[in-house]
């Protein structure tokens, strides 16, 4: 990057300054008329209709508990992903004969879009909890595999040479050389799949739920209620920022332990 790299101090006034540009534009144009009211509230109107929604219902439930019933399915989602394909990539990258029988079902199915698999979660689970979760399923699974994969074949082979001179067993070469080796890699994929994952349960709560906040929003949007829409687009921002901190922690932390190793 050119130029000096700026101080704390100068990051948040940058920030802050292109914050109060977007809500000057923000508040100018429904002022003006040049957007009615009513498709963009001011933001007084939308931030107190936010304070209003976290004690009073909508759609049956308040605004903690839609995201409540969101966080559920994300976890759900999120969490078969990870748990799937984090060991897969690791066996895919030691063993080449998996390698070869899945990369090519895997290629394919990767580049299909999370939101192209709604009419079959709809089909198959209507609007229970188990349509969302193979969406975001569907949306996290391939950044967790391929960065578990990525990690497992980039090993320095003086570790793998090391335990391959000590006899260590294929299971025990996975658990004690490739996976210690790849969770830096592995936890950048979760933090993609974090990001992939959430957006994958919005659009699949448009669609095939009866309760979460993109639920909220449909029904918002079915009754002209935009600043319950503004509302729930804030929350989704808000939450899915605190998953990615809490993941670049986790990534920070990492990387402070491998230097210090």
């Amino acid at each position: 990057m050119n130029g000096r790299p700026l101080s704390l101090a100068g990051r948040l006034g940058l920030g802050g300054l292109g914050l109060a540009v977007f809500l000057g534009f923000w508040i100018l144009l429904p002022a003006t008329g040049l957007v009615p009211r009513q498709f963009l509230p001011p933001p007084n109107e939308v931030f107190g209709r936010f304070a209003t929604l976290l004690t009073t219902p909508f759609a049956g439930a308040t605004l903690p508990l839609h995201l409540a019933y969101s966080l559920l399915r994300y976890a759900y989602g999120v969490g078969l992903a990870a748990l799937i394909g984090i060991p897969l990539g690791l066996a895919m990258g030691w063993f080449r004969l998996l390698d070869d029988i899945v990369s090519p079902l895997f290629d394919a199915l990767r580049f299909i879009a999370p939101i192209a698999w709604v009419p079959f979660a709809a089909l198959w689970f209507g609007t229970g909890i188990g349509g969302p979760v193979l969406i975001i399923f569907a949306g996290a699974f391939p950044p967790c595999l391929i960065n578990a994969y990525r990690g497992a074949r980039f090993v320095e082979p003086r570790f793998i040479e090391a335990g391959r001179m000590l006899g260590t067993s294929d299971l025990r070469m996975i658990l004690e050389v490739l996976l210690p080796a790849a969770t830096p890699s592995i936890v950048a994929g979760l933090r993609v799949a974090a990001g992939l994952g959430w957006q994958s349960l919005v659009g699949a709560e448009l669609i095939v739920a009866a309760a979460g906040v993109g639920f909220m929003m449909v029904q918002a949007q079915a009754n002209v209620a935009t600043a319950t829409v503004m509302a729930g687009m804030i929350a989704i921002g808000l939450v899915g920022m605190a998953i990615d901190i809490a993941l670049r922690q986790l990534e920070n932390r990492l990387a402070r332990v491998r230097g210090q190793a």
